[in-house]
């Protein structure tokens, strides 16, 4: 299953808080009843190829519909035919490589 990880920056607001936008880009997610895990700096969300660009476009435009003036959006996408994965998979098989 492909995996999409997205930041998405509102810039041109009053705060340089932005856990206003993170917290609306999970309602988008949770709407959508996608799997996704915040980072610290970034959101992974997994889903088909057609489920995460749209999602990201929606993901994009919040901001805009929140008030801010300009919105920077960087997307990774990890998308793989000869195996199928996920978020967790990824993740424990590094940590078995470091233990």
């Amino acid at each position: 299953m492909p995996i999409l990880e997205i930041s998405v920056v509102p810039v041109g607001t009053e705060e340089a808080s932005i856990s206003d936008y993170v917290a609306q880009a999970c309602k988008i997610l949770d709407e959508k009843r996608l799997k996704y895990q915040i980072t610290p700096t970034a959101t992974v969300i997994e889903g088909n190829l057609k489920e995460l660009m749209e999602i990201a476009e929606k993901m994009h435009q919040a901001p805009f519909n929140m008030g801010a003036e300009r919105v920077i959006t960087n997307i990774t996408l990890d998308d793989r035919l000869d195996q199928p994965m996920n978020m967790e998979e990824q993740v424990q098989s590094v940590g078995r490589k470091i233990h």
